[in-house]
């Protein structure tokens, strides 16, 4: 019994320290620094988040809430970013809300950001109270992410799961037509 329970420690150890080793980042040169440095991210409250939610222009707004802690956000995020591309001259403005945390924008977010070359308009939402600031994105949002919103003037859709490519142009192109 004692042999089975050393042999279990000794196990769990090595794939701790193994899991850690893929963790480890690689360095940051100084020209990547000063890149991340140079991020300038706009950070909100929902108050002030709140109004990119609801303009009455003639754009339509694709508004994905993610944080760089989600794997499912991070797999859909160049779908987005394709239709910042491909849809700008069409009068589409897409919004990258992150969730992510405070204390991880130098560290996780600006290097997350600068080394996927994201183009969309990235906003940040800090507000501890997501309670009140949940319903009122959306009145049927459990609070999961990934979620996104597509709105004109005229309607809107709220949508709480993952997409890829096609999902999400056909959703957009309701909107264009």
């Amino acid at each position: 019994m004692k042999l089975y329970l050393v042999l279990l420690i000794v196990c769990f150890s090595a794939c701790k320290q193994k899991d850690v080793a893929k963790v480890k980042a690689e360095p940051i040169t100084k020209t990547e620094e000063s890149k991340i440095e140079a991020i300038d991210l706009t950070v909100y409250n929902f108050n002030e988040l709140e109004p990119l939610l609801n303009i009455k222009d003639d754009k339509i707004y694709v508004i994905n809430f993610w944080a760089t802690w989600c794997a499912p956000c991070i797999k859909e995020l160049p779908y987005f970013e394709t239709l910042n591309k491909e849809y700008k001259s069409k009068n589409v403005e897409v919004i990258l809300v992150s969730l992510d945390f405070p204390k991880q924008y130098d560290t996780k977010l600006k290097p997350f950001i600068l080394k996927h070359k994201l183009e969309s308009k990235i906003v940040v939402l800090d507000d501890v109270d997501s309670n009140t600031w949940i319903p009122k994105v959306d009145k049927d949002w459990s609070g999961a992410i990934p979620t996104t919103i597509i709105y004109n003037k005229n309607k809107r859709a709220f949508y709480e799961k993952s997409f890829d490519l096609e999902e999400l142009k056909i959703e957009l192109n309701k909107f264009l037509n």
